[in-house]
């Protein structure tokens, strides 16, 4: 097999440019799922009238349905809609749309398990629901939610693969690029950019088990 394409500048720089998409699209879905995870989870949670409702049939709805769906839903919508946004904003929408419902079934869970003991022994106290939330179920929810939490965000930057299908210029799709000119660097270029992803996705694994044991600790 022909490796020789790591040496050539302009072949390495249009992967690093796919590769620079896919971490951009990646870093922002995260980000925003995250954020958006905690609440949905939060408010299904609390069982709070028509919001616990809502946000559960958001979860239940969204993630029941295939991410490529819903890519293909956000890019065409969007401009059927009259808003014209750069395909990475449509697919860093469309992902945090998924799996910000995927987050929250996490986070639910993640609250499920604190002993309910402790919340009442923190009501008896004195403390507010919210703040017996804030103070004493969330922090201990979140340090059992971190291994299923890097385990989502990992299928997420793979997932990011997916958006060739709309042709955002990630990692994926570059690689096809280069490919389709030049056909006996094909499974060189796939075994390059499996290693890449392999690299990325196991430093994030290797993170959260370090970050797991400092919280445990």
């Amino acid at each position: 097999m022909d490796f020789s394409f790591l040496t050539r500048a302009d072949i390495m720089k249009t992967l690093l440019d796919g590769l620079l998409v896919t971490l951009e699209v990646a870093l922002f879905s995260i980000l925003f799922s995250f954020i958006c995870g905690i609440v949905l989870g939060t408010l299904r949670y609390t069982k709070i009238p028509v919001l616990s409702h809502l946000a559960a049939l958001y979860i239940e709805t969204v993630r029941n349905l295939p991410l490529l769906l819903i890519i293909f839903f956000g890019f065409f919508a969007f401009k059927e809609w009259g808003w014209e946004l750069p395909i990475t904003i449509s697919v860093i929408i469309s992902m945090t749309i998924f799996t910000s419902a995927l987050v929250g079934e996490i986070v639910r869970g993640g609250l499920n398990s604190v002993d309910k003991g402790q919340i009442e022994a923190a009501r008896a106290s004195g403390l507010t629901y919210v703040q017996t939330l804030w103070h004493i179920v969330l922090p201990q929810a979140l340090r059992r939610m971190i291994p299923p939490m890097v385990s989502q965000f990992v299928s997420l930057l793979k997932d990011t693969s997916l958006a060739v299908a709309i042709s955002l210029p990630e990692l994926m799709h570059n690689a096809q690029i280069v490919y389709s000119r030049y056909y006996n660097m094909t499974v060189p270029l796939l075994i390059f950019v499996s290693l890449v992803y392999f690299v990325i996705n196991y430093g994030l694994s290797q993170a959260s088990r370090q970050l797991e044991k400092k919280l445990a600790g």
